[in-house]
């Protein structure tokens, strides 16, 4: 009998603040046994949260519950609402050929309609991939080139121009130093956001 391959839903609605001038895609969460809270970027073994911590808190450790493997969704939702930072991915609909979060084995079934996210967030200017997927899902849908890691270009969608930054993965798997990545998410917020 042939293996029916299980089709996962993104389990999360878009975080979309009014305010957002920054739209940051991954490519899908990972399955939720190893989240420790409900929101992106859920891994405990993922560094998002701690450069975000490291950057504006000056404290790696900011966003995490003391004495608990678990993220303070809390702490992070109001922290994203401050910045104007939306939050979303690039899959809406996957198969898992693993079973695991690498992004090598996930197999895109239905993508995110990015244009119906920009259109939600008025004041957005830039699009952050925060991996090497969903910066290949960017480029193909809006047909511009793949930034180097750290680095921008132009994407065009709904007849405005976004810039276009790839960011490197707060995956652990992504061999560099979190405070290397840090400093590459620094000069994107810089530019973008200007208060960092």
């Amino acid at each position: 009998m042939k293996n029916v391959q299980k089709i996962e839903r993104h389990p999360l609605e878009p975080f979309l603040p009014q305010n957002a001038r920054i739209l940051m895609l991954g490519s899908f969460p990972p399955p939720q046994a190893k989240w420790s809270m409900q929101f992106f970027y859920p891994n405990w073994i993922n560094d998002m949260w701690r450069v975000m911590g490291l950057l504006f808190f000056d404290n790696r450790h900011h966003f995490e519950i003391k004495g608990e493997k678990q993220f303070d969704k809390k702490a992070v939702v109001e922290f994203c609402n401050q910045q104007g930072i939306a939050l979303y991915d690039t899959a809406c609909e996957v198969v898992r050929q693993k079973g695991n979060a690498s992004d090598k084995f996930l197999e895109i079934v239905t993508p995110t309609n990015i244009p119906a996210l920009l259109e939600q967030i008025p004041h957005c200017t830039a699009i952050v991939t925060t991996g090497e997927k969903a910066s290949d899902v960017i480029a193909s849908s809006f047909d511009c080139e793949i930034p180097k890691v750290g680095s921008m270009t132009i994407a065009r969608i709904n007849g405005k121009e976004y810039n276009f930054w790839r960011m490197p993965s707060t995956s652990r798997a992504y061999p560099l130093s979190l405070e290397k990545k840090s400093c590459y998410y620094r000069q994107m917020l810089h530019a973008e956001i200007g208060n960092i």
